[in-house]
């Protein structure tokens, strides 16, 4: 969970297009298609609580690219490169589950659901499940016909807040609250011990706004400078309610149990303290603003209309060149 530094102009260049998708737009063309999906995500979630941080940083990933067209989907294929390929997409995992949806969808309703809407419907089922908000996704997105990974660019751990507003998200018409609000997805996030090194006293030195037992416990995750952990260990982002999309996460940042410099930083920062309190002091604003702000992300760039294909295999495009 992976970009232009231009600023758009909220009132001259709009980047959503809410007025093209819709909620029910497969209502006659395949009305069981959101069961569909919603049953396949189920059976994977028993399995896997660990997917709900999948979906939702592939979907984060393939939006803040080209738009939510699914090119993040697209497998290498001979010469032919793919975002997968990107440094910051190669550790994202559960692209099979796309490919299970994919094949019961064909089954049902053949050539009609875009894997960019699989993944928009996927994703907020995952959240559900595990305790998020339940909201409407407006559909009718249809698939991208390009994945380069030299396209690829999207925030890194070590950015400050206005960094990563600036940026990422102010020229994609995303303001600071929502920023804060959709890094709340760390909720139920994992990372990698090589992305916080640089924070631990057994790497160095400490990272004085992390909390000590913080620092204690990662460490003994991790290893040190002489003996690193091999296999570069993943590690929770929520150290509490690790598998449940739920407010912790700020109020564990807010106590200096950030994991990740972007985590610790929201609640330090002038900028975005404010909203950090009030998600901590409130989940069910944090989840009424997180819906809102995903329906957003969703939106982006999107192709519609004619624009675009509906693939018959998310891994390819229907024509590859």
């Amino acid at each position: 969970m992976k970009i232009s530094n231009i600023i758009l102009i909220f009132f001259f260049v709009l980047p959503f297009a809410y007025a093209d998708l819709r909620v029910g737009f497969y209502g006659r063309s395949c009305p069981s298609a959101e069961t569909i999906v919603r049953q396949v995500v189920q059976r994977r979630f028993n399995r896997e609580r660990t997917v709900v941080a999948d979906l939702l940083q592939i979907h984060f990933h393939d939006c803040f690219v080209r738009g939510c067209d699914a090119s993040l989907l697209i497998d290498p294929r001979g010469q032919s490169r793919s975002e997968k390929q990107a440094a910051t997409n190669k550790n994202l995992e559960s692209f099979d589950l796309f490919d299970d949806i994919k094949a019961a969808l064909e089954k049902a309703c053949p050539c009609t659901v875009s894997c960019a809407d699989i993944i928009a419907l996927a994703t907020r089922d995952t959240v559900a499940l595990a305790g998020g908000p339940r909201y409407n996704v407006p559909t009718g997105r249809r698939d991208g016909l390009v994945s380069n990974p030299s396209e690829v660019n999207i925030p890194g751990p070590d950015l400050s807040v206005s960094q990563a507003f600036e940026s990422f998200f102010r020229g994609r018409g995303f303001s600071l609250e929502e920023m804060v609000t959709l890094l709340g997805a760390h909720t139920v996030g994992f990372t990698h011990c090589s992305l916080v090194r640089n924070r631990l006293s057994s790497f160095g030195k400490r990272d004085p706004t992390m909390d000590g037992a913080l620092d204690a416990k990662l460490g003994r995750t991790c290893g040190s400078s002489r003996r690193p952990a091999k296999n570069d260990p993943q590690i929770v982002l929520d150290q509490n309610t690790s598998f449940v999309f739920d407010n912790e996460y700020f109020r564990q940042i807010r106590k200096g149990r950030g994991v990740l410099h972007i985590d610790q930083q929201l609640a330090l920062d002038n900028l975005s303290r404010h909203i950090v309190a009030g998600f901590a002091a409130n989940g069910a604003s944090f989840n009424r603003n997180f819906a809102n702000a995903m329906i957003k992300l969703g939106s982006l760039h999107v192709l519609v209309g004619n624009s675009g294909e509906i693939r018959k295999n998310c891994r390819a495009f229907n024509n590859p060149r």
